[in-house]
């Protein structure tokens, strides 16, 4: 009977730790992404939005996933926005302005060069789409 109570609270331990370990990894990802949402706009020439498609040669996420997925993009967004391929360990600038922490990342700006959403991680056509439109929603109020 003890032997099961000592196992039931290092269990318990286990868990509360884990849970603490989890919720601190979201509190840390949220306060990154605030800073970088907040940095400052980056210069722009075309008046359009513009998707900052972070990446590196090695990242084998980027090439089979996240590529194909901003080309899907493109295609259907087209006119309406700008991909930039950027290779992040030779851009340390705007990883440390976005506050880039893996790759594949996107960052998307609106036309005036402002961070409107930043997707950690591959961020798929559809969910790229509809931050878009929240976007262009947002610019016509």
């Amino acid at each position: 009977m003890p032997d099961t109570l000592t196992r039931l609270g290092i269990l318990a331990l286990v868990l509360l730790f884990s849970a603490a370990l989890l919720w601190a990894g979201r509190v840390f990802v949220a306060r990154q992404r605030g800073l970088a949402l907040a940095a400052e706009p980056l210069a722009d020439t075309t008046g359009k939005i513009r998707v900052l498609a972070f990446g590196s040669a090695t990242c084998n996420q980027c090439h089979t996933l996240q590529q194909p997925a901003l080309r899907t993009l493109q295609e259907l967004r087209g006119p309406e926005i700008d991909v930039l391929e950027i290779d992040a360990p030779a851009s340390p600038e705007l990883v440390k302005r976005y506050r880039i922490m893996t790759v594949p990342s996107t960052v998307l700006l609106n036309a005036a060069g402002e961070a409107f959403a930043i997707n950690y991680g591959f961020a798929n056509a559809a969910k790229l789409q509809t931050q878009i439109d929240a976007l262009l929603a947002h610019s016509s109020l």
